[in-house]
């Protein structure tokens, strides 16, 4: 780690330059490149920080994994590495055992922003959340368009299709896609198009914005509208340290901020969506429906499962039932939450 922070140093001081004064200038490191949904969406919340914050908080984007690490972001955050940052605390491998597994409570939560609101009820009933995130400041909430099937050249027109499928699935997806017969693993979605490309994978769980955002279309030949619940977690925050850093008039803009940089998010993925079926039907995916009584025994399973993974959070010391009861008596109705402990 000091000799990864001594590079990012090198690199920062080889592109800084003077500042006017009564300027703050952050990095802010990405591991996208600018044209991504997510990162249109960070360039909406920069323009609205630098202009309201009158010039003097000044963002400077780091696209395309040049300085942060998709898996460490979290830890090279807190290290300094880049002041703000995308991380992915879904994907962490330690340290965010909660988290990770909350993302699997969200059935019913249709919405981005229903997502969102989920996520915040969940958090402010269960400090275990806030003790993962120690020495980073939250600067937004990310919510996402629910995941279908993609496939490689197999076509999936029932669950028990997926019996011996290689698929890429997030963390709370593992346990249920093995109970149907999949070989389900967890990597960085960055990693899929090559694996895919391969061979290594028959498929992902993932979004139709990924035919477009990703070019899942070059290498898949099927999509299945299997509804997959989508959780919300922390996908933008800043050193703790660097947040400490700043004038009380630089932090309420960050905070003002954050409901901007959720919108924008927002938006971005639902755009992003329409596109990817676009893209899907130019490049001749065969886009499959799942017969509904197939839906309802998924979103059965996907309940069961979840709750398993909850009480197996005991063997870290962490409450995951607490966790997963305050997330069901949050979603008042379909796509309604009312934060409920």
């Amino acid at each position: 780690m000091k000799a990864l922070c001594l590079l990012a140093a090198l690199l920062l001081a080889a592109c800084s330059r003077p500042l006017p004064s009564g300027v703050t200038e952050l990095v802010y490191a990405t591991p996208y490149a600018p044209s991504h949904p997510f990162s249109r969406a960070d360039q909406s919340w920069i323009k609205f920080v630098e202009a309201r914050s009158g010039g003097t908080l000044r963002i400077r984007p780091v696209w395309s994994g040049a300085l942060l690490s998709s898996d460490m972001s979290m830890e090279e955050l807190r290290h300094g590495v880049a002041d703000i940052g995308l991380i992915t605390p879904i994907y962490v491998r330690g340290g965010t055992h909660l988290i990770r597994i909350q993302s699997g409570f969200y059935s019913g939560a249709d919405s981005v922003e229903s997502q969102v609101a989920l996520y915040r009820c969940i958090a402010d009933a269960n400090p275990e959340i806030g003790r993962e995130l120690a020495g980073l400041k939250v600067l937004a909430i990310q919510g996402g368009s629910l995941p279908g099937i993609v496939t490689r050249d197999r076509p999936i027109r029932s669950l028990a299709d997926l019996k011996g499928l290689r698929l890429r699935a997030p963390t709370e997806l593992l346990t249920v896609l093995a109970s149907l017969g999949a070989d389900p693993v967890n990597m960085p979605m960055g990693d899929v198009y090559s694996a895919m490309a391969k061979g290594v994978i028959d498929g992902v769980i993932a979004p139709a914005d990924t035919f477009r955002a990703l070019h899942f279309a070059e290498v898949a030949r099927y999509y299945n509208t299997l509804a997959v619940p989508r959780g919300a977690y922390p996908a933008r925050a800043m050193s703790g340290k660097r947040w400490n850093s700043l004038t009380s008039q630089q932090r309420a803009v960050l905070e003002q901020g954050v409901a901007v940089w959720e919108a924008a998010l927002a938006t971005e993925v639902r755009a992003a969506l329409g596109k990817g079926f676009e893209e899907a039907r130019v490049r001749n995916v065969e886009i499959l429906p799942m017969p509904p009584a197939e839906q309802a025994r998924f979103d059965a399973l996907y309940l069961r499962d979840a709750a398993r993974n909850a009480q197996a959070l005991t063997r870290f010391g962490i409450d995951g039932m607490a966790a997963f009861r305050s997330a069901r008596a949050s979603v008042a109705a379909r796509d309604q939450i009312q934060c409920k402990r």
